[in-house]
């Protein structure tokens, strides 16, 4: 009885700092501008509906804020910076030299081509094994898929110890070859030449490219390419007329995540060495063989974060493929 008593003493005292609370809080929220009043105080059920989408998106919205935007922020701080250890003063000198270096436009120029190069032969292997996936009755199957899409889990430089494996001195690959030719071995390694980075980048492209191109196929009306077939169509033009229309948002979203994917790669480079590529610059900009120079290398994560986003948005524009993978 008297710890009821006690409570409800407690209780009592509460009371009016609450709703004094209460009614601070209510005063402020009255003081927001009208749409974010009622998101937070709704009047009809079509407020509530937005405040719980406002509530949904929140965690997202301060993952981006504080792991996105603020990094960002901070890293064209930066670059503009003439001081070199503090953000202070304004200077350019960074993007002139990004301009001016014949090196690092070199290195641009690696990157774009590069990328281009590894995204086309990337597709052209992905289309073809998601046409076979999904139009032949291919024995198994499910331990296919999974092999397939097991790259997608690896890290890059585990990606390039494999291909020293396979292609290395001493690599299998290597080994049959010279065994078959009766060449040297070092003569036919390639893990650390142009050719062994290239097979590595669509090594770790194809599956991400496949998982979209699978998606896209799923939605094939599979009666036009019956109808094409049976009025006398080829395989090959039934795909060319029928089919690729049909997959076409797929391969530009796959088109858009693989050029992304190859441009983002650093593990994979950083262990085999065979090209200066753009991300490659940037992690040399920040050792001490360069100095630490970190405006520089601000810079250049500035123009790659600005390039990366105005090629997806432009391609955004001709599909409505899914791309975040």
């Amino acid at each position: 009885m008297a710890a009821d008593e006690a409570t409800d003493g407690v209780r009592g005292r509460l009371q009016p700092v609450a709703a004094a609370a209460g009614t601070a809080v209510r005063g402020g929220v009255e003081r927001l501008p009208d749409p974010a009043e009622r998101v937070i105080l709704p009047r009809t059920e079509h407020d509530r509906e937005r405040r719980r989408i406002a509530a949904l998106c929140a965690p997202f919205l301060v993952l981006a804020t504080v792991a996105g935007l603020y990094p960002l922020s901070e890293m064209l701080r930066i670059s503009v910076s003439e001081a070199k250890y503090v953000t202070e003063g304004f200077s350019l000198s960074a993007y002139r030299r990004l301009l001016t270096d014949p090196y690092l436009r070199a290195s641009a120029a690696n990157t774009l081509w590069f990328s281009l190069a590894t995204t086309v032969v990337s597709l052209g292997v992905a289309t073809a094994t998601a046409h076979a996936l999904e139009k032949y009755d291919l024995p198994f199957r499910g331990a296919l898929v999974t092999l397939l899409s097991f790259p997608i889990s690896l890290p890059g430089i585990v990606a390039a110890f494999m291909i020293i494996v396979l292609f290395g001195n001493s690599g299998l690959v290597t080994n049959l070859a010279a065994w078959f030719t009766g060449r040297s071995n070092l003569d036919l390694a390639i893990a650390t030449s142009v050719g062994g980075l290239f097979v590595a980048y669509c090594y770790s492209m194809i599956p991400r490219a496949l998982l979209l191109l699978r998606g896209s196929y799923a939605e094939v009306n599979e009666r036009t390419e019956e109808a094409a077939r049976s009025l006398g169509a080829s395989p090959a033009r039934t795909f060319y007329h029928v089919t690729l229309p049909q997959i076409k948002p797929g391969l530009i979203g796959a088109f858009i995540l693989t050029v992304r994917t190859a441009l983002a790669i650093f593990g994979t480079v950083l262990i085999l060495r065979a090209l200066r590529v753009w991300t490659y610059e940037i992690d040399y900009a920040l050792s001490s063989g360069s100095g630490f120079d970190i405006q520089l290398a601000s810079a250049m994560a500035a123009v790659w974060f600005a390039f990366v986003l105005g090629f997806t948005a432009v391609g955004l524009r001709y599909t409505s493929a899914e791309v975040g993978l």
